[in-house]
């Protein structure tokens, strides 16, 4: 059974709970330092850039894949990798319509036949912590509203990894506003980081202005989407937030439609959620598409570009 994210990993400050779940996070942390100490790498002839987070979901890693993706497009020939995860068909789907795919059960499978298809570029949706695969360039993703929450690795907080593993890390994302403070705060773990700036932009709304929308999510940080919403000035009457990659029952689309029905509204989701529902039933619900903008794109691309020469 899926579950929410625990409120308290989003405290600035430690709480009961973390506190009590530390002693498991320093058991984790040391399982991932072993694992980091016994992996050997394997380079490739081609390539290899990472989108990933440390931050667990949310962080807007898959739509900086796709326009990273179209970034390369003129001069290159790339391609998405994503490693086959039963609870994310959805980023899949989304990934599929939108760039040229490979989906595998180990990255390593995917890339070789990458570079037998004759593509130049491998474009990593997630893969960080795959410490199996030599990467040319690491991107790491964060929200500017989370950013990095209570610090704490899993359990106790929303970390993938600790956050010296950011020495390996050449180009940070973040989703939001410029935040000093926060880019100081990652500089501790390596001065030499990069940092750019994304935001999204809605595809396509109009149909959903001047109208009582109700809006639902099953993503990494729902609230994200409700803001972007609001920011668009869209009049957003309710928010129902699900787990991430949320597999929606019929009961729950039922209810969904009561909620509507009882409001006077029309339900609006992401289209990751939209794709995760079943094609016929999708029909019912409207969804919003997203455009990546990221500020100083051509510095942004020439920084890419440096390891494709």
């Amino acid at each position: 059974m899926k579950i929410n994210k625990p409120k308290f990993w989003d405290k600035n400050n430690q709480t009961f709970f973390s506190l009590i779940l530390l002693p498991f996070s320093y058991i984790y942390f040391l399982i991932i330092t072993i694992m980091k100490y016994f992996k050997k790498e394997k380079e490739f002839s081609i390539p290899i850039i990472c989108v990933g987070n440390i931050y667990v979901g949310g962080t807007g890693k898959t739509p900086v894949c796709i326009k990273l993706k179209n970034l390369l497009d003129d001069k290159r020939l790339p391609v998405v990798i994503k490693k086959k995860y039963r609870n994310q068909k959805d980023e899949i789907e989304l990934l599929r319509k939108y760039s040229k795919l490979i989906v595998c059960d180990e990255r390593h499978q995917g890339i070789t036949a990458a570079i037998e298809k004759k593509f130049d570029t491998v474009i990593l949706d997630d893969g960080f912590q795959d410490w199996s695969i030599k990467k040319d360039l690491n991107i790491i993703c964060f929200n500017n509203n989370q950013q990095i929450g209570n610090g704490q690795v899993l359990p106790a907080g929303p970390l993938r990894e600790g956050l010296g593993s950011l020495k390996m890390v050449d180009i940070v994302m973040i989703n939001g506003e410029k935040n000093t403070e926060l880019e100081l705060k990652l500089k501790k773990y390596n001065s030499y980081l990069k940092f750019f700036y994304f935001v999204y932009n809605l595809k396509k709304f109009e149909e959903f202005k001047n109208r009582k929308l109700i809006a639902f999510a099953g993503i990494g940080n729902s609230v994200n989407f409700f803001n972007t919403l609001k920011n668009n000035r869209l009049n957003i009457v309710k928010e129902i937030t699900f787990p991430d990659h949320y597999d929606y029952s019929d009961a729950d689309l039922e209810k969904l439609i009561k909620i509507e029905e009882e409001n006077k509204a029309k339900l609006i989701t992401t289209e990751k959620d939209y794709l995760r529902i079943d094609s016929i039933k999708r029909r019912r619900f409207g969804f919003v598409s997203i455009n990546v903008d990221i500020k100083n794109e051509d510095e942004f691309i020439n920084e890419v570009n440096k390891i494709l020469k």
